[in-house]
C-alpha cells in the first residue's frame, strides 16, 4: 500500500553532518569516526580544556577510506585543533600516536593534552603489536587518551585472511569496545577517550564492514553521553599516567594491577553494557555485542518474536559495549536467576570465557551456552561471519530443546529463493579496472612463475594463464622464496609488488633476498597510487612515475641489484641521466623479451613498471588534473572476427560483446575505456582511432527533463506514490564496484532522513572497486527503533534493484528474494565478467538469468529493463542505467521516500545532477510508458542492432546472397545459395520437415565464402555504415587514423610471429581503400593478397568443407543429422587473422576430426 508524499527538511545541508550540535544527522561509519574528534574537542573546549587532536594509522578495508573522508574534513578538522597525519605503516603510525600522549611531557607543553585516534585494518593490528604494547603499557596522559581503531575483516571478503583482533589486544593489554551502529561509533568514542584518560590505557574500538560501511540517521547533542568520575577507586602514589620512567616490570605492574582496576572503577560508575530486555520468567539470559547484536535482534524479528514475544517466552538480552575486559557486576546480576545465558560472539570466544570465570564461584549459576552447547556440541560458530540467519538457526535449536510449545509459533524458515539455480552460471568475480596497468605488468613468460602480493596486482592469482601463486603477508613478498630456492628444481621466480607495499614495508623483503644471494626478479609495478583502497597517495612520494621511478631505481642499486629495468607506456617522459648506469628503460610492449632476459641472470634483479592507476588517471582527468589522451579507440564491426585477440592482449573489460546478424563482434564502451589503447595490439584491421573528437552530447530530442511549462513528457508523468511503511521497507541493491551502485543507497538514505525517517545503509564492497560484486542493503521505516541490522536477512527484500543481473543472481542475491514479498526490477544488459576476456564465446545472455528470477518470485512480481541500452542512447553515457532503475522502481511505487527528497538528495550529491536527474525521469517514463521510451530510443540504435536477426533460413540466406554478390559477383553468390539449397534437399529427403544442418550451412559455408582478404577488408572500410557508427558516437573536428598490419612485404616479430602494426592516417587509407576495386583478381594468377601460405589455407578451408557437406549430405539420417550439424559449425571457433586465426584452426580441426570419426561409425 503506497502512501502520500511526505514533506522533507529542504535546509539540510552536507556540510551539516560536521556542523549541526544537536538533533539528527546522517552519517555513515567513516564520517561518524571523523565527526568524533570534532566533538571531542568540543567537550574539551566546553570544560575548560586546550587539547588538540591527533589522527594517525594506515588504510586497509574496512577502514580503507577513513583517510579520504580525513582530507575530505580538512578545513573542520584544522578549526578544531585535529591534525592527521597519514602512516607510512601500521606500527610508525602507532608509534606516532605513542608520542602524543608523551608531548606534554616535554618542556614547554602548548596544550593540556592530545587525544589521540590511531587505526589499522587487522592484519596491520598484528603487525602493529610490538608497538601497541609499549604505547600502552607506557600509558596515555590525563588530559590526551587514545583510541585505537580496529578494521576487521571477519569473513575475508576484502582481505587474504580472516581476521578477529580482540585476541590481540588482550595480549597488548588494551581494553576493547564493540560498537553495534554508527550511533554507538559517536557514543562509544566519547566514552572510550573519558576510558583512556582516566585508566591511562589506550582502548580499542573495533570496525567492521557491518558499522564503518554502514550509513544511517543519528542522534547528536553535547550532553548525549553523560559520564562521572569514580568514586571507589583511589590511584596509588605517583598516579597511573604516562611518564618517562618506563621500567619494565613496573609498567607491567602499573597495567595489571593499576589501571585495569582504575577501567573497572570507570566502568562501574560508567556502565557501557546496557540490559535491553529482562524478561520476568528469566528462561535464557542472551549475551551479545557489536554487530552480533544486531543479528540477534534481527534473528528475532525474522522468529516472529518482537519485544514482547521474546519476554513472555522468558528470553532476555544484554548488550555488552567493552569486550574486555567485561565488567564483572554488572554481569553476574544481569546472569543471576536464568536457567541458560547463551553467548552469541563473532568468531574466537571472548566474552564466555571471562563470564565462565565469573561465575564459577556463584552458588547458583545458569548453565553457559556459546560456541558449545550444554552437550559439548558446536552451537554458534567461530567461522566466518555471523548472519541474522545463523543466529536464528540457533535460537531455533534452544527454543526446540527446552521451549518446545513454542517452536510451532515461530515464522517458518523464509523460502529460499531457488539459490541452487543460481550455481554455475556467470559469475562477478573481482577484475583488473578499464585500462589498468596490471592487465599487461602481470603477465610473465611461458615456463615462468611468480608469486602475488597484497593489492590490485595480486588478482593476478585468480587468472590461471599468469601462473601467479599465492600470497602472504603484506612486506614479506618473495622472502619465503628464501626458504624454497635450496629445495626446488624451479631456478627462478618473479615476485610481484605494489609502489604501495614497497614504501610501505617491501624494500627489507627485497633486501633479504639480495642477502640471500636467492634468483628472483622483483617486478615494482609503480602506478602511483594505493589503488586497493580507493587511490590514495603513497606517503611522501609523488604520483608522478618520472619522480618516483628513478628514485626507486636509486634505492635498489644501492642495495646491490646490478640488474634493473623499467618499463613505460610512456619513455619519453623521463630526464636523461635520472637513472643509475644499470638500468635499461624500454617500452612496456618489450615485456616479454625483458624479462627473458632477467630470469637468466643471476642473483636479484628487478623490473619497474611504471604506468599511472587507470582509476586515478581518470578520477584526475575528470578534474583537469592529468592529461587526457585526445583520442579514442573505435571498432569496425563489419572487419571484426569476434576472435577476441584485443581482449587477450589487453585483458580489458571496456572490450563488450556485440551480437550481430553475422554473428559475435566487439565493441569498446567509450563510458568505462580508460584509454590505456592496450586493445589495438590485437592482431585484427578493425580498429580505428578518433582523434580530437569529443563523445557526442545526446540531444534531447526537443523533451524538457525537468518539470516545466507543460511542454515536457515528463510533466504529464503522475506523480509517484511512496512506498508504505507499515513495516520496515528492505532494498537490496546488487551491481558493479565502480558504477555508481553505492550511490543509490545514499540517495535514498539520505531523502529519507530528510523526511525524518528511520534509516540503515550498509554498502558490502569486498573488492568491488575492482569490478566485483557490490551490494547495498538499504533499509527504510518510520524511525530509527524499528531498524536493528543493517543487513536484510533471507528471504527479506521488499525490492530488489538488479544494477547488474549477474550479481543479481548471484547466491547472495537470490537469498534476498520471497515469492510472497519480492517486487525484482533488473537490469537486462549483461555487462562482461572477468572471464571474457579468456573466453571469447562466453555466454553472454540474460534469458537465464531472467529465468532464476522468474522461477523464485514470479513472472507478475520481475520487471526486466533494458536499463543500460536506453541510458545509453538517451543520457549519452551507460553510468546512467542505475538512476534510470530508482526512476523505474519509484514510479512503480516501491521506493519508501517521495520524489521532491530524492531530487534534493541528488542536489545535495554535487554530482552530475542534471544527468542523474534526467535518468530518473527517464526511468520513471519508461516505467509509465515503455512503449514511448523504447520508440526514442530506437531512433538511436546503431545500424546493427536496429535490424532484428535473421530467424529463418530464407532470411539467412537472402542476406548473405546480398554480401556475397558484393563481395564478389552474383555467380559466387548462386553458387552460397544452391550449396545451400542442396542441404535442405538433403534433410527434405529423410522426411525432416525442419533445416537445422541447412542452416548451419547456410551461416557457416558463407564464412569461409567471405574471407576477409586485403580487397574486403577495405570494401568493408569503405562502407558508409562504419562512418555513421562513428558519428553516432562523436562531435566536433576529429580525424581518423587505422591500425593495420599487412601480412605481406612486411616482416615478422621473432619472437611473436606478426607483423607490427601500423597506424595510417585518412590520406594514406583513402589510398589503400582502393584495393577494394581489385577483387576481381581473387582466385587469379595475380592475386598478390592471396599468395600467402595463410591465406591459401584459409581458401583451402572452404573446399574442404564442401567435400566434408558431400559426405555429410550423402550419408544423412535423421539419427546422425545433429551431430552434422555439429560439424556443420566447426567454422564457428575459426576466426580472427594471420596467426590468431591458424591457432584456432587447429583446434578446430582436431574437433571437426573426432567429430568426423564418430559420424563415420554410426
Amino acid at each position: 500500500m503506497a502512501t502520500a508524499i511526505p514533506d522533507f527538511d529542504a535546509s539540510y545541508e552536507l556540510a551539516d553532518r560536521y556542523r549541526i550540535q544537536d538533533g539528527r544527522v546522517f552519517l555513515t561509519g567513516n564520517q561518524a569516526l571523523v565527526r568524533l574528534p570534532l566533538m571531542q574537542r568540543q567537550r574539551d573546549i566546553a570544560a575548560g580544556l586546550n587539547t588538540a587532536g591527533f589522527i594517525s594509522g594506515y588504510r586497509g578495508s574496512p577502514l580503507g577510506i577513513f583517510d579520504m573522508n580525513l582530507w575530505q574534513a580538512k578545513a573542520e578538522l584544522d578549526e578544531h585543533g585535529v591534525h592527521f597525519e597519514p602512516g607510512l605503516n601500521e606500527d610508525l603510525a602507532a608509534t606516532t600516536i605513542f608520542g602524543t600522549q608523551q608531548a606534554t611531557l616535554m618542556e614547554g607543553p602548548k596544550v593540556d593534552g592530545v587525544f589521540g585516534m590511531w587505526y589499522g585494518k587487522g592484519p596491520g593490528v598484528d603487525r602493529s603489536c610490538d608497538a601497541l604494547k609499549h604505547a600502552n603499557y607506557a600509558g596515555t596522559s590525563p588530559n590526551g587518551g587514545v583510541l585505537a581503531l580496529m578494521g576487521d575483516d571477519p569473513g575475508a571478503k576484502s582481505s587474504s585472511i580472516a581476521h578477529q583482533s580482540e585476541p590481540a589486544m588482550i595480549h597488548c593489554g588494551i581494553p576493547v569496545l564493540n560498537p553495534s551502529s554508527v550511533q554507538d561509533f559517536l557514543d562509544f568514542g566519547i566514552y572510550g577517550w573519558a576510558a583512556s584518560r582516566y585508566s591511562a590505557c589506550w582502548i580499542g574500538f573495533k570496525c567492521l564492514t557491518d558499522t564503518i560501511e554502514s550509513s544511517g540517521s543519528v542522534a547528536v547533542s553535547p550532553d548525549r553521553v553523560q559520564l562521572v568520575t569514580p568514586t571507589d577507586w583511589t590511584p596509588p602514589p605517583g598516579g597511573i599516567h604516562i611518564g618517562w620512567t618506563n621500567y619494565p616490570a613496573q609498567v607491567e605492574e602499573r597495567l595489571f594491577e593499576h589501571r585495569l582496576v582504575a577501567l573497572a572503577a570507570f566502568q562501574r560508575a560508567n556502565p557501557i553494557d546496557r540490559t535491553i530486555l529482562e524478561a520476568p520468567s528469566r528462561r535464557l539470559g542472551i549475551v551479545t555485542t557489536g554487530k552480533a547484536y544486531g543479528d540477534l535482534r534481527q534473528a528475532l524479528e525474522d522468529l516472529g518474536l518482537d519485544d514482547a514475544k521474546a519476554l513472555d517466552l522468558g528470553i532476555s538480552i544484554y548488550k555488552v559495549g567493552m569486550t574486555w575486559p567485561l565488567e564483572q557486576e554488572g554481569m553476574r546480576r544481569f546472569a543471576r536467576g536464568h536457567d541458560d545465558l547463551l553467548v552469541i560472539e563473532e568468531k574466537k570466544a571472548i566474552m564466555e570465557d571471562q563470564i565462565a570465570s565469573s561465575l564459577y564461584n556463584m552458588s547458583e549459576r545458569p548453565r553457559l551456552l556459546g560456541k558449545r552447547d550444554a552437550h559439548g556440541r558446536p552451537l554458534v560458530s567461530q567461522i566466518g561471519e555471523l548472519t541474522p540467519a545463523s543466529v536464528a538457526e540457533v535460537l531455533r535449536r534452544w527454543i526446540g530443546e527446552e521451549a518446545p510449545e513454542w517452536s510451532a509459533r515461530l515464522t517458518p524458515d523464509p523460502s529460499k529463493a531457488g539459490i541452487e539455480a543460481a550455481v554455475g552460471g556467470l559469475m562477478r568475480l573481482p577484475s583488473f579496472c578499464s585500462g589498468c596497468p596490471h592487465n599487461r605488468s602481470t603477465v610473465i613468460p611461458e615456463g615462468s612463475i611468480a608469486l602475488g602480493g597484497i593489492g590490485c596486482h595480486g588478482m593476478a592469482v585468480f587468472l590461471p594463464e599468469r601462473r601467479t601463486l599465492a600470497v602472504n603477508q603484506m612486506g614479506a613478498e618473495g622472502v619465503n622464496w628464501i626458504g624454497q630456492a635450496p629445495y626446488t628444481e624451479v631456478n627462478h621466480i618473479f615476485q610481484n609488488m605494489g609502489d604501495g607495499t614497497y614504501f610501505h614495508s617491501g624494500l627489507l623483503a627485497i633486501r633479504a633476498a639480495v642477502a640471500a644471494k636467492v634468483n628472483i626478479t622483483y617486478k615494482i609495478l609503480v602506478n602511483g597510487a594505493v589503488a586497493m583502497t580507493g587511490g590514495q597517495p603513497i606517503e611522501g612520494e609523488d604520483m608522478a612515475g618520472e619522480i618516483t621511478t628513478p628514485e626507486i631505481a636509486r634505492q635498489l642499486a644501492s642495495e646491490g641489484i646490478d640488474r634493473i629495468a623499467v618499463l613505460s607506456d610512456d619513455i619519453e617522459k623521463y630526464v636523461p641521466g635520472t637513472f643509475p648506469s644499470c638500468v635499461t628503460v624500454y617500452d612496456r610492449t618489450e615485456l616479454d623479451r625483458v624479462q627473458k632476459e632477467l630470469r637468466e641472470v643471476p642473483g636479484v634483479t628487478a623490473l619497474l613498471y611504471d604506468q599511472t592507476c587507470a582509476a586515478e588517471a581518470r578520477r584526475l582527468r575528470k578534474r583537469g588534473e592529468f592529461k587526457d589522451p585526445d583520442r579514442r579507440v573505435v571498432i569496425n564491426e563489419s572487419v571484426c572476427e569476434g576472435c577476441g585477440d584485443c581482449s587477450v592482449q589487453s585483458n580489458c573489460i571496456s572490450i563488450e560483446p556485440v551480437e550481430t546478424e553475422f554473428g559475435r563482434k566487439r565493441t569498446i564502451n567509450q563510458s568505462s575505456c580508460n584509454k590505456d589503447f592496450s586493445c589495438l595490439e590485437g592482431n585484427c584491421p578493425s580498429f580505428a582511432t578518433v582523434i580530437g573528437g569529443k563523445l557526442r552530447k545526446v540531444e534531447t530530442l526537443g523533451i524538457d527533463a525537468g518539470a516545466g511549462g507543460g511542454d515536457s513528457l515528463f510533466d504529464a508523468l503522475p506523480a509517484p506514490e511512496v512506498a508504505s511503511l507499515d513495516r520496515p521497507f528492505n532494498i537490496f541493491v546488487a551491481g558493479i564496484g565502480g558504477t555508481g551502485v553505492i550511490t543509490i543507497g545514499a540517495l535514498v538514505g539520505m531523502a529519507a532522513h530528510l523526511e525524518g525517517k528511520g534509516v540503515s545503509l550498509l554498502d558490502v564492497t569486498g573488492l568491488a572497486q575492482k569490478n566485483g560484486a557490490v551490494a547495498s542493503h538499504v533499509r527504510v521505516a518510520n524511525t530509527p527503533e524499528e531498524l536493528h541490522s543493517t543487513r536484510i536477512p533471507e528471504g527479506g527484500a521488499d525490492l530488489a534493484l538488479g544494477c547488474d543481473i549477474v550479481v543479481a543472481t548471484g547466491a547472495d542475491g537470490m537469498q534476498k528474494l520471497s515469492a510472497s514479498r519480492t517486487q525484482a526490477i533488473v537490469n537486462t544488459h549483461v555487462a562482461p565478467t572477468a572471464d571474457f576476456a579468456s573466453n571469447a564465446d562466453l555466454d553472454m545472455s540474460s534469458a537465464s538469468m531472467e529465468t532464476r528470477i522468474t522461477a523464485a518470485i514470479g513472472e507478475d512480481r520481475a520487471d526486466f529493463v533494458a536499463a543500460t541500452k536506453w541510458a545509453t542512447v538517451l543520457l549519452g553515457d551507460a553510468i546512467g542505467a542505475n538512476l534510470f532503475l530508482v526512476g523505474y522502481a519509484l514510479q512503480k511505487g516501491l521506493i519508501p521516500v517521495g520524489l521532491p527528497a530524492l531530487e534534493r538528495a541528488i542536489e545535495l550529491n554535487g554530482r552530475a545532477i542534471d544527468m542523474n536527474k534526467r535518468a530518473l525521469a527517464w526511468g520513471r517514463l519508461a516505467a509509465h510508458d515503455p512503449e514511448k521510451v523504447a520508440e526514442l530510443a530506437g531512433s538511436r540504435t546503431r545500424d546493427s542492432q536496429a535490424t532484428p536477426k535473421a530467424e529463418t533460413l530464407e532470411d539467412v540466406v537472402a542476406r548473405r546472397v546480398s554480401f556475397l554478390t558484393d563481395y564478389q559477383n552474383e555467380a559466387y553468390a548462386r553458387r552460397y545459395a544452391t550449396r545451400v539449397e542442396q542441404v535442405a534437399a538433403a534433410e527434405r529427403s529423410i522426411g525432416a520437415t525442419d533445416h537445422p544442418l541447412a542452416e548451419a550451412v547456410a551461416r557457416y559455408l558463407f564464412k569461409l565464402m567471405a574471407v576477409k582478404d586485403e580487397y574486403e577488408v577495405m570494401r568493408l572500410w569503405s562502407s558508409d555504415a562504419f562512418l555513421k557508427q562513428v558519428e553516432s558516437e562523436f562531435e566536433g573536428n576529429y580525424k581518423l587514423q587505422f591500425h593495420l598490419a599487412p601480412q605481406f612485404l612486411l616482416p615478422r616479430d621473432k619472437d611473436t610471429g606478426r607483423v607490427k602494426k601500423l597506424s595510417i592516417d585518412r590520406r594514406i587509407f583513402a589510398l589503400l581503400l582502393n584495393l577494394r576495386h581489385f577483387k576481381f583478381l581473387r582466385h587469379t594468377p595475380f592475386d598478390v593478397a592471396n599468395w600467402s601460405a595463410h591465406r591459401r589455407r584459409e581458401w583451402r578451408l572452404l573446399a574442404d568443407f564442401e567435400t566434408t557437406l558431400d559426405e555429410l549430405t550423402g550419408d544423412l539420417t535423421l539419427e546422425n543429422r545433429d551431430l552434422a550439424v555439429q560439424i556443420a559449425s566447426i567454422p564457428e571457433h575459426i576466426r580472427g587473422f594471420d596467426t590468431v586465426k591458424e591457432v584456432q584452426l587447429e583446434a578446430a580441426k582436431e574437433k571437426e576430426a573426432e567429430l568426423l570419426a564418430s559420424f563415420r561409425r554410426g
